[in-house]
């Protein structure tokens, strides 16, 4: 038995929550998980799971074999990293996930420049709207919108970015700009939403922020989308800042109600605490931070 395989096997199965979703993580067939799982137990003479219909339960032998299990690969890891050069040069892959519109806007085209600056990294770049668990997936660096959960881990601010209501020069020349919140249920809105519906926006920051409840003539689930329906003239949109940007600069769009305020959002790029950070994270950090932070200034110049 190979102990360090069955322990990688062990924390997919604990960390995925089941022997099936080891089986899928590592691509490898079921039973070969569960015999790997098995051999483990025989060999340690006590059980560390108790399998259910539904999920995996750690025994309390499970829970601390778990613990040790985990500090002992990352220990292991670290070892193969300094051995391979990892820790005297940036070399080796990044996981980087970042928000869809955000990511292909503004962190795309950095990563592109850092990938001509460090031609010993690799960048695998995950775009999506859901909130990776960057542990579980053990991704390298998370670019956040929004404010960020108490955690264990370390977070850099690069920016800040708000939501903002515009519609195109047509459909105001045709129906006029609202002059408060209330004057929306009077106009077309467009909704950023998908199967679940999302009917209240919130306008304006501090005191004169509120929520509004809309009736929207058009819903579409891309934000690109939604920008795209509002610059046709179908109604008013609210988006992120950085979304509708070019389409204010281009003066496309042009920001409503925006007498009233925006709420900031940070923009956070996270990462896992480490006892010996490799430099290919260390370098990727100090590399985009300050270029994301400047792409964030400029974009906000459109609504200043």
């Amino acid at each position: 038995m190979d102990r360090f395989e069955a322990m990688r096997t062990l924390l997919a199965a604990v960390d995925g929550g089941s022997l099936s979703a080891a089986s899928r993580t590592l691509n490898t067939p079921l039973p070969t998980i569960s015999r790997r799982v098995s051999d483990l137990e025989a060999h340690l003479g006590a059980q560390l799971v108790v399998r259910t219909s539904r999920k995996l339960l750690l025994t309390e032998a499970g829970e601390a074999y778990v613990v040790a299990a985990r500090r002992l690969l990352e220990d292991l890891g670290d070892a193969e990293r300094a051995a391979s050069g990892e820790y005297r040069a940036p070399r080796g892959e990044l996981l980087v996930t970042a928000p869809i519109m955000f990511g292909k806007l503004h962190v795309a085209p950095i990563v592109h420049a850092f990938l001509a600056a460090y031609p010993d990294v690799s960048v695998r770049l995950v775009l999506s709207d859901s909130n990776i668990d960057i542990v579980e997936a053990h991704v390298d660096v998370a670019v956040r919108v929004g404010q960020l959960p108490d955690s264990e881990l370390v977070a850099r601010l690069v920016g800040h970015i708000h939501w903002v209501l515009c519609a195109s020069p047509d459909y105001i020349a045709r129906r006029g700009a609202p002059m408060a919140p209330d004057d929306l249920a009077d106009h077309d809105c467009i909704a950023f939403e998908g199967l679940q519906t999302r009917r209240q926006w919130r306008i304006g920051a501090g005191a004169a922020a509120r929520s509004v409840t809309i009736s929207p003539r058009f819903s579409v689930n891309t934000a690109d989308a939604v920008v795209e329906a509002a610059s046709a003239g179908l109604g008013i949109a609210r988006v992120m800042s950085y979304q509708a940007a070019s389409c204010v600069g281009a003066c496309r769009l042009v920001p409503v109600l925006a007498d009233l305020g925006y709420e900031p959002l940070p923009v956070h790029m996270v990462h896992r605490r480490q006892r010996s950070q490799p430099l290919k994270l260390r370098a990727f950090l100090d590399f985009v931070a300050p270029r994301l932070k400047l792409a964030i200034d400029e974009f906000a110049s459109a609504f200043a």
